[in-house]
């Protein structure tokens, strides 16, 4: 399962932008804020595409 993908999924089970954002926060303190920080562009996409949808 790739970042987008789990991305969608979260945002599909009822996760919020905000919330998905704080996920990465948490993370990064759990696997490094380069790998986190890295998973920032792909949540960005996620929310332009859902936002795009309607």
């Amino acid at each position: 399962m790739g970042p987008a993908l789990a991305g969608k999924l979260g945002l599909d089970n009822g996760l919020t932008q905000i919330q998905a954002s704080e996920v990465v926060t948490h993370l990064a303190f759990y696997v490094g804020w380069p790998k986190a920080m890295s998973a920032v562009p792909v949540l960005k996409e996620v929310f332009a595409a859902r936002t795009a949808q309607g």
